[in-house]
């Protein structure tokens, strides 16, 4: 029954297994916990959007909203099947969705490459449907982009990174997934901002100690 069980989380579901969901979304929290900015926007012009998947989403989102150039940042579901899912939804492993960080940046400060040497280091790509001790189809490595600049920047920047963890001889395969945006859900207030409520809480971030080289 454990194997069985095991499986189920780190299978991705097939098609009808998904739950139905819900047509509203899920209450979150209106404004950012540290910054006290929108977590909905509006959003300043200039800035950009991107979603990234490494692993539980409280440590990674405390990783990006410290990092200057970053405008706001909020927690959620995406690359999934299942409208506005709840938590439980989520780690039961049936949405097929992925914990991932709204970053909203601004290029001009923060340029994108530097978000991405961030995502490839705070985390090991390599590891499938985990993240650590984290297991299930909602831990793993994932970038999801806006635009296409974002995209072929993402795309580059796996093949440099393999190339480094290979040189550092950790031959393993990178099973990170690039895939362009598609919908975002919030997820529930408490998740929002986790770390900064909960200082001691865990984090789960753990990067392979290979560099991104420069492109």
């Amino acid at each position: 029954m454990l194997q069985l069980f095991a499986r189920s989380k780190t299978r991705p579901p097939a098609s009808g297994e998904a739950p139905g969901g819900r047509a509203d979304a899920i209450e979150t929290a209106a404004t950012h916990h540290v910054s006290g900015r929108a977590l909905k926007g509006p959003y300043p012009a200039g800035t950009e959007r991107v979603l990234f998947g490494m692993g539980c989403f409280w440590g990674t989102e405390r990783l990006f909203w410290r990092q200057p150039g970053v405008w706001v940042t909020a927690v959620g579901y995406a690359a999934g099947e299942t409208p506005n899912p709840t938590y439980r939804e989520v780690c039961s492993g049936r949405t097929g969705h992925n914990e991932v960080v709204l970053v909203i940046y601004q290029p001009a400060t923060l340029p994108f490459d530097a978000l991405l040497s961030l995502f490839w280091e705070g985390h090991d790509p390599t590891q499938g449907m985990r993240q650590g001790n984290d297991v299930g189809t909602q831990y793993r490595s994932g970038l999801y982009t806006t635009t296409p600049d974002q995209k072929a920047a993402g795309l580059a920047s796996r093949t440099r990174y393999a190339d480094a963890l290979r040189a550092a001889g950790r031959p393993a395969a990178i099973t990170t997934e690039i895939l362009d945006a598609s919908a975002f859900y919030f997820a529930e207030d408490y998740h929002q901002q986790y770390l900064a409520k909960n200082p001691n809480g865990y984090c789960g971030l753990g990067g392979c100690g290979v560099s991104l080289p420069a492109a």
